[in-house]
Formats: structure tokens, C-alpha cells, sequence
């Protein structure tokens, strides 16, 4: 009997690294029914959720990224980095992968290393225009690497890249059938315009703030919301609900999110950016400042250069925002031609491109 094909995924922290790694995992299932999947995540992370709710086991390691002061978790950095490679090769020897694939994060550091010292097949993918340490350092023990950005040379092995884009959930493929489905879901008024807010998985402080500071504007102008604030911060505006306003935590059912949706506020993640293309909304950028080297407003300005979106940093907000959001949402023309030049940018096949590079991985 021909031996079943195993994978192991890791990747987490926060959405931007999950979600993709969740979108491999189907893409895998799907071309084989029959494989076994297993992910590894970091303990006390969001993966440790959202994976099992996805239908996929999970085992996590003891292990966090380095804060950027000196803190007890960086001090304790390096025995949970002995712990997890420890871990590691005990579930890789359980396990026996035909292929590990790393989607970013400090817990697939630690397996994908484990890994390619044995001479596993190894795939990282980047979704990133300025890539994470944990894949920086990977790329030289690794066999492939695919990223969703030009100019990568300059940290990774150039004969190791593949161009493939960012994995995206497969449900947003056909949104356009499902705005009826996403009124009901949500309980909005099919007869208003629907404002999406998406601050990350974790939340936004400074677009809840704003979005706390404009609800007398939106009640104005007729607007209902689907606010994602965001674990950290559901508490705090929850009080907020209405029959207008639907505040979440986290949306579980984002096709409906981005299907009832007339446009869009959101952070500029390389995961939402490739999601956003496939929706083809009108979208308002609001990058967080608090990336390495600023690359989410890199994201959305390459985005907004080819006219497909538009930008306002942080510290502009208070300044252009009601002027830029009034003219935006009363122009229909501009927003239905935002959201047509976005779909144009979006690589809707990415996942089963990456899916490629993992099965001639596994010929070898």
C-alpha cells in the first residue's frame, strides 16, 4: 500500500502568518484527500485557536519573539529556543514529514530549522515586501522560498525564490454571489452602504480611536459598520453595538465581511493586501507604524501608486481623514474604479502555485 503523504505547517503569532498557512493546508487537502497535516505552533498563541477550529491538529511549542527592550521573555529567549528545537525534532521523528513548510514566526523557526538539518524537504514562504528574521535566517538551510514581492534578492538566495504571491482564503473567490448571505449574516439594512473596518487580528488602537471619534459622522452620512477592533480591545468597544454598528472581535466569516462591504478601512498587512485585491473594494490604507522598516505603508503605497487605493498615514489622520472619507464614499464612480484597478493587481492562484513547489519537493 502506498504510503500516505505528511506535511508539516508552521507558521503563527498573528493572522498574517496563520492564514496563509492555513490556505497551503487546504490547497494540500484538496489535491490529496488523504494526507496528514499537522501544524506547530507557539503556545499561548492565536494559531492554537484558529487551527483546530479549522479542522487541522496542532502542537505548540514554548517559544516567543525577542521584544525590542529588555524584558524577562527576552531573557528567557534562549531556553525556549533549546526547548523548541527539542520539541521539534521529537514531533518531526513522530511525525516523519514528507515536507515541512514555514509561513513566518518564531515557532516555525524552530521546526523548519529541525527539518532541513535532517535533509527534510523544506519550503518558507514570505509574505512580505521587508521579510521577518525567523525566514531571513531560514532562507539559507531551506530549499525554496516563495514570496509575494520583486527585489527579495537582497535577503534571500536568489536561485532559491519563486515569485507565487500570497496565499488568500479560496472562499473570497466568489464574494459577488454572497452579499444577500452577508446582510442576513451580519443582521445590516440591505438599503444602507456598509463600512468595513479591519485593524489585523489582533486590532488596531489608533483606527479604533478614529472609528470611536467618527461615529457621529457615520450615523450622518447613513453608514452602518462591521468594526473588527480586535481581541485586545473588544472590551472596550463593545458598548458600541447597534443595529448600525456590528462590533467584533474577530470575524470569522470574512468572505461575508469583505461580500456585504462597500468599501474598506484597513491596516496595509502583505495577507490583507493580497486578500483585498481579490475582493476588489475600494479600500482607505491605514499602515501601522509600528513595523520593521515601515513596510506596511510600502505595501499600500505600491498599491495606491497604480491608483487601485488610497492612503493616509497615522499622523495625517486627524488632519485628512473626514475630507478624504466624505469624498470617497460620495463618489460611487471613484469607488467602483478603485475597486476594479485593485482586482487587476491580485494573483488569484498563488496558493496553488506555492501547493507546485511543495509537491516537486516531494518527487525528491
Amino acid at each position: 500500500m502506498e504510503r500516505k503523504p505528511k506535511f508539516i505547517i508552521s507558521g503563527g503569532g498573528t493572522g498574517g502568518h496563520i492564514f496563509p498557512a492555513l490556505a497551503i493546508a487546504d490547497e494540500l487537502k484538496a489535491r490529496f484527500p488523504e494526507a496528514a497535516i499537522l501544524f506547530v505552533g507557539a503556545e499561548g498563541k492565536m494559531e492554537m485557536q484558529r487551527v483546530p477550529q479549522a479542522g487541522y491538529p496542532i502542537e505548540g511549542l514554548w517559544i516567543s519573539g525577542i521584544q525590542r527592550k529588555l524584558t524577562l521573555d527576552n531573557l528567557m529567549f534562549p531556553f525556549k529556543l533549546l526547548s523548541s528545537l527539542k520539541r521539534s525534532r521529537k514531533i518531526i521523528k513522530n511525525f516523519q514529514p514528507d515536507v515541512v513548510i514555514g509561513t513566518g514566526g518564531f515557532a516555525s523557526g524552530a521546526v523548519v530549522k529541525v527539518a532541513a538539518g535532517k535533509g527534510i524537504p523544506t519550503l518558507i514562504q514570505e509574505q512580505n515586501s521587508f521579510p521577518g528574521i525567523t525566514n531571513k535566517l531560514l532562507a539559507k538551510e531551506v530549499d525554496k522560498v516563495c514570496v509575494a514581492y520583486d527585489g527579495l534578492e537582497h535577503f534571500f538566495p536568489a536561485h532559491k525564490i519563486i515569485k507565487t504571491g500570497n496565499p488568500v482564503r479560496q472562499g473570497l473567490l466568489d464574494i459577488a454571489t454572497k452579499r444577500d448571505e452577508a446582510i442576513s449574516h451580519f443582521g445590516l439594512d440591505s438599503s444602507k452602504n456598509t463600512l468595513l473596518v479591519i485593524g489585523g487580528s489582533l486590532g488596531a488602537r489608533r483606527i479604533n480611536q478614529l472609528i470611536e471619534e467618527q461615529l457621529p459622522l457615520f450615523s450622518e452620512m447613513g453608514i452602518q459598520l462591521i468594526w473588527q477592533c480586535g481581541t485586545f480591545y473588544y472590551e472596550e468597544y463593545k458598548q458600541y453595538e447597534s443595529a448600525a454598528v456590528r462590533v467584533c472581535a474577530f470575524v470569522d466569516r470574512m468572505d461575508l465581511a469583505y461580500a456585504a462591504a462597500d468599501s474598506i478601512i484597513s491596516r496595509a498587512g502583505a495577507s490583507s493586501v493580497s486578500e483585498l485585491a481579490l475582493v476588489g473594494k475600494a479600500v482607505l490604507f491605514i499602515p501601522s507604524p509600528n513595523v520593521a522598516e515601515d513596510h506596511q505603508t510600502k505595501n499600500a503605497r505600491s498599491i495606491v501608486e497604480q491608483d487601485a487605493a488610497l492612503l493616509i498615514k497615522e499622523s495625517e489622520l486627524n488632519e485628512k481623514f473626514v475630507s478624504t472619507f466624505q469624498d470617497l464614499f460620495n463618489d460611487k464612480e471613484r469607488q467602483k474604479a478603485l475597486g476594479q484597478k485593485f482586482r487587476t493587481l491580485a494573483l488569484p492562484t498563488a496558493t496553488k502555485e506555492i501547493v507546485d513547489q511543495i509537491v516537486e519537493l516531494m518527487k525528491k
